[in-house]
């Protein structure tokens, strides 16, 4: 079930060390950060770094300080994933005790070939743990949940792939997959609500299964319009978008504010983002946040 309204907030941002903060994810750090200040919540970050692959040096120490240059403070000490090993293992080694999760050698190549989506084929081959992925076992769960309520966008159904696919919780080559990390760290730092990007909604029905297999109670979503540059292509440091002004930062956090509905008025004297912010708070609104997945900008 979801968390009660009466629950003290926690909420989070919490980017990935693969390059600088552009401004699609300084609008989820914006959102977020007054979702969470507007209703006397802890607002916290986490550095989401367990794909070395993908992180770039010093992009976790820059995102950092991108943040502070747009007065966006956060409470508490800043949770690194690389660092949450014990918890992942700990989790991991609960549901294999439960039979919640099982080792499978399928590779995207024989998914592909197998109709494009993973069918289970692995479930009950007893296959060695070592070596193989982790999938989770989503037979087990009795009640599957079928559809969310999203804060901002409303009732989300979810389609059999969300609900039905036992995805993978540990790669094959040891890292941590990030439906298994994601849902673990807000646990420990007990956050009563996500504020993300809406590239993010199609993974919420693994992470609410995950949720229910843990007994652990489900946060409250808020999916927030993704920027991108045409229909469908989001600002992404994948596609090189430009990252945000750190030395003139008053700009762009205007910027945000008006994509996020809540444009500062002109005849209001508000200079640094300090400032910026502080109306912000005051005045923030789910309701005057557009409803939508994408906005071109």
């Amino acid at each position: 079930m979801p968390l009660k309204e009466n629950k003290p907030y926690i909420g989070r941002f919490a980017p990935s060390p693969s390059g600088s903060l552009h401004f699609g994810s300084l609008v989820a750090a914006v959102g977020s950060y007054l979702q969470a200040k507007s209703q006397q919540g802890i607002w916290q970050v986490r550095i989401e770094d367990i794909d070395p692959p993908r992180e770039i040096a010093g992009a976790s120490e820059d995102i950092l300080e991108t943040l502070q240059a747009y007065g966006l403070q956060w409470d508490e000490k800043v949770i690194y994933q690389h660092q949450q090993s014990e918890y992942y293992e700990a989790v991991l080694k609960e549901l294999s005790k439960r039979n919640l999760c099982y080792a499978c050698c399928c590779t995207r190549k024989m998914i592909k070939q197998q109709g494009g989506y993973y069918q289970g084929q692995c479930r009950d081959k007893n296959n060695v743990m070592m070596g193989n992925a982790l999938r989770i076992n989503l037979l087990s769960i009795i009640n599957k949940t079928t559809h969310f309520e999203d804060k901002l966008q409303g009732r989300v159904v979810l389609d059999s792939t969300q609900i039905d696919d036992d995805f993978i919780i540990k790669r094959k080559d040891g890292l941590y997959a990030y439906n298994l990390a994601v849902v673990v760290d807000d646990i420990q730092q007990g956050i009563t609500e996500v504020v993300r990007g809406a590239d993010l909604i199609s993974t919420t029905g693994k992470q609410i299964s995950l949720y229910q297999l843990l007994n652990a109670d489900i946060p409250n979503y808020v999916h927030l319009p993704l920027a991108v540059t045409e229909p469908g292509v989001k600002l992404s440091k994948q596609n090189h978008a430009v990252a945000v002004n750190k030395q003139d930062p008053v700009p762009t956090l205007k910027r945000v504010l008006a994509f996020l509905g809540h444009p500062v008025p002109d005849n209001m004297a508000l200079n640094t983002c300090s400032e910026i912010l502080k109306w912000a708070t005051e005045y923030w609104s789910l309701d005057n946040v557009p409803k939508q997945l994408e906005i071109q900008i």
